[in-house]
């Protein structure tokens, strides 16, 4: 057997005489696990076979082997043994794009424990939320000193068992880096069960704080098609996905599926991102396949890329929020190449897609992906007739469905909603044309997707409210022409500010967001209102705020 076989033992899949998938099914033994069972047997098939490329924007650059990953990852599995992390515990990982997130995603997997993907923009309150809400027992993060020390400030309300720091050293902390070499890298395999518990993400909502969306060990032979199908990835591919660690778009694009088929992961582990920077890396380092959102590609195109040498790809993909001909139209016109586009969750793998070799409709996200039966439902779960809008939904089978998270962590209320009629429901609408294509229309709720960011209104509402200036406030969509949607706040003010409307109190707004959560979800527009729109009930009519701007 050789690397790029070894996923082929969890696969049945058919092609039609196009060459485009029309049957893609996995069967995974009971003690699947994708370290153990993809990794580490790429990794006995050919030790040497390339990974990763890592590189920085301080010039640093390292490379990867499959036998590496496996072996580094057994000594951090036996570091994390050692301190006492065992199966079912759930570890956080803020770790940007650092490559020690590999190694330890892939330990964890070994022994069992949970990993929990974290981005490094968080603050103290996100960390209290999500320590207590998650039941965290250990974090590993990056040595920088603004995460660490809101890490700290949190932890005096809800306190860790053990702090892992890597790329740097600190008090009270256990250096990662440091110790990973003094522990073996002979690891005995340990038992795991292919529904256990074993990724957990934090996903933004509409009506509360983020839901803990959980996955089992089946979510990452699940994405074996979607880089296989979608991404077009190969043994011999150089695929460059730009999402960092605390997003679940890094495991769809740097991690399941890329190195399940014995493929290079281009890694460039920056802090801003500079179109152009981006570009260089594609050209220097060949990169054959991309993937990022809209935002992205509108950056280089503005950038201009008929001044790199890109030409070493052959395949891009774009998903995060709906694409815009335009970017569509102008990408080709650069490259050659068409932007193929794709649609899944936090909660799912790639449900609808443009797969290798399919023709695609300019504006339409794609077909279902033959892993499922993707219908769009009204309100009642009936499937809509074709051209009819209706919320996008997968057909749920008896028994085991791959793909599927497994559900929201303690929230039998989100649970309830997800999954009815035999269906899960993804909150999304959409029409599909008698030919099976799908046309994005919106989120059924109000999530803000903002280059490439999903942006729950609930909490920065919260944020908002606690301001003296903040009576009420309304957090929605506005259309931008660069980044898709940006956060709008509508506020009435308290009759102490009332008389202060104006750029001065809206840029102290914006700075109060920025300093209590994720710099990202901060409101790039504020309208200060006398009253909000409601309905009879009392209740506040985001969609007329959300109507009124598109109308502009």
């Amino acid at each position: 057997m050789i690397a790029s076989e070894v996923h082929m033992q969890y696969m049945d899949e058919a092609f039609d005489k196009n060459g485009v998938v029309c049957k893609s099914e996995l069967m995974l033994p009971d003690n699947f696990n994708y370290a153990y069972d993809i990794i580490d047997k790429i990794a006995k098939c050919e030790p040497r076979r390339r990974s990763m490329i890592w590189c920085d924007d301080e010039g640093r650059k390292r490379e990867f082997t499959y036998g590496e990953f496996s072996k580094l990852s057994n000594r951090a599995a036996n570091l994390f043994l050692d301190m006492g992390i065992k199966n079912g515990d759930r570890v956080m990982a803020i770790l940007k794009r650092h490559w020690e997130i590999w190694i330890v995603a892939l330990a964890l997997d070994k022994i069992g424990a949970v990993l929990v993907p974290a981005t490094n923009q968080l603050k103290k309150k996100d960390y209290v939320f999500r320590f207590r809400s998650g039941e965290i027992k250990a974090i590993v993060a990056t040595g920088d000193g603004e995460v660490t020390s809101n890490i700290e400030a949190a932890e005096l309300e809800y306190p860790l068992e053990k702090r892992f720091i890597v790329k740097g050293t600190r008090d009270g902390w256990i250096d990662f880096d440091g110790l990973l070499m003094e522990y073996s890298d002979k690891l005995e395999r340990i038992p795991t069960n292919v529904d256990d518990d074993n990724l957990m993400f934090f996903s933004s909502g509409t009506t509360g704080y983020p839901k803990m969306v959980m996955h089992s060990h089946r979510y990452g032979a699940a994405h074996i098609p979607t880089a296989k199908y979608w991404h077009n990835i190969n043994a011999d591919s150089i695929h460059l996905t730009i999402s960092e660690s605390g997003w679940g778009k890094f495991f769809w694009g740097k991690y399941y599926g890329q190195l399940a088929l014995g493929a290079t992961v281009m890694t460039y582990d920056f802090t801003r991102f500079v179109p152009a920077d981006v570009l260089r890396i594609i050209e220097e380092y060949k990169v054959t396949s991309l993937c990022c959102p809209p935002t992205m590609y509108r950056f280089f195109i503005k950038e201009g890329m008929s001044g790199y040498d890109i030409s070493s790809l052959r395949y891009a993909t774009t998903a995060g929020e709906a694409l815009n001909s335009e970017v569509y139209t102008r990408f080709f016109e650069y490259t050659g190449l068409k932007l193929m586009e794709g649609f899944g969750q936090t909660e799912t793998v790639l449900i609808i897609g443009n797969p290798y070799n399919s023709v695609t409709r300019s504006g339409s996200m794609g077909k279902a992906m033959p892993l499922f039966n993707v219908i769009v439902a009204d309100p009642d779960g009936n499937e809509c007739p074709p051209d009819v809008t209706g919320e996008i939904c997968v057909k749920l089978r008896d028994g085991v469905n791959n793909g599927i998270f497994k559900g929201y962590v303690n929230n039998p209320e989100a649970n309830a909603k997800a999954f009815s009629n035999g269906l899960y429901h993804t909150g999304d609408t959409a029409y599909k044309d008698k030919d099976g294509y799908f046309w994005y229309v919106g989120r059924v709720d109000d999530v803000i997707k903002s280059s490439g960011y999903r942006i729950g209104p609930f909490e920065i509402e919260s944020i908002l409210m606690e301001h003296p200036a903040v009576l009420e406030c309304a957090i929605t969509a506005a259309p931008d022409p660069i980044r898709g949607q940006v956060v709008k706040a509508t506020i009435v003010l308290t009759n102490k500010y009332k008389d202060n409307a104006g750029d001065e109190l809206a840029d102290e707004l914006k700075k109060f967001v920025k300093a209590n959560t994720a710099p990202y979800k901060y409101p790039r527009i504020i309208e200060f209102v006398d009253e909000l729109p409601k309905t009879i009930s009392g209740k506040i009519r985001r969609v007329e705020i959300r109507e009124r701007d598109n109308k502009k």
